[in-house]
């Protein structure tokens, strides 16, 4: 198993980091907020998963072990994939998704795409009794609605300095954002979250469109 990659961040792109590993590039799928913690040309650590099928071999990065082992946990549950487990990352952090867990929030399961209401019941009751209790500011806020979401930056924050991150320019970024916000807004109207990883994708469009 690869635990981590660490070098020098030789390329983004709005799902996955290129981090250069003793003169080889090594391909890191990441969500869009450990995506925008990350600069071309500067040094980055990635705890990753290495996932093993017939006929290919997929490294997932992470900020950190703990985001790593959420990660593991959540695919013993059946239905949960490499990618499903990613979007319930790129959607809540660690804790928060412990939270939801432990005060068995539905609505916080099925603000991630591909999580219907079913699936969320299924879910709560498989990993009720694997991914533990909140460990870190989530657990001040558990059984208080929104109360995980509050510790977290907002989507327009994250949404920016993963932009940012991709090597545009603050201004661009910024145009970008204003013109997703009803889709963000919309969302949030409905109850749910802002789905970052959608909005990244409307925002890189509408800046492709732009040039």
């Amino acid at each position: 198993m690869i635990a981590f990659v660490s070098g020098a961040v030789a390329a983004l792109t709005p799902d996955t980091a290129v981090v250069e590993v003793g003169g080889v590039g090594m391909a890191v799928h990441c969500t869009p907020g450990t995506l925008a913690r990350l600069r071309v040309g500067e040094q980055a650590r990635l705890a990753t998963s290495l996932v093993v099928r017939e006929d290919s071999l997929t490294l997932y990065g992470f900020a950190d072990d703990d985001e790593r082992q959420v990660f593991e946990l959540l695919q013993t549950a059946s239905g949960v994939g490499p990618r499903l487990a990613q979007a319930m990352l790129a959607v809540h952090s660690p804790d928060a998704l412990r939270t939801a867990v432990a005060t068995g929030d539905e609505k916080a399961l099925t603000a991630v795409p591909g999580i219907g209401k079913k699936g969320a019941q299924k879910l709560l009751l498989e990993l009720k009794d694997r991914l533990g209790e909140p460990v870190g500011a989530a657990a001040a806020g558990a059984g208080r609605a929104g109360g995980p979401a509050a510790a977290e930056p907002g989507w327009r924050e994250q949404l920016h300095a993963a932009l940012v991150g991709l090597g545009y320019a603050p201004r661009e970024a910024e145009d970008a954002v204003a013109a997703v916000a009803p889709q963000a807004e919309a969302a949030l109207a409905d109850g749910g979250r802002a789905p970052v990883p959608q909005l990244l994708r409307a925002a890189l469009q509408t800046l492709n469109r732009a040039r």
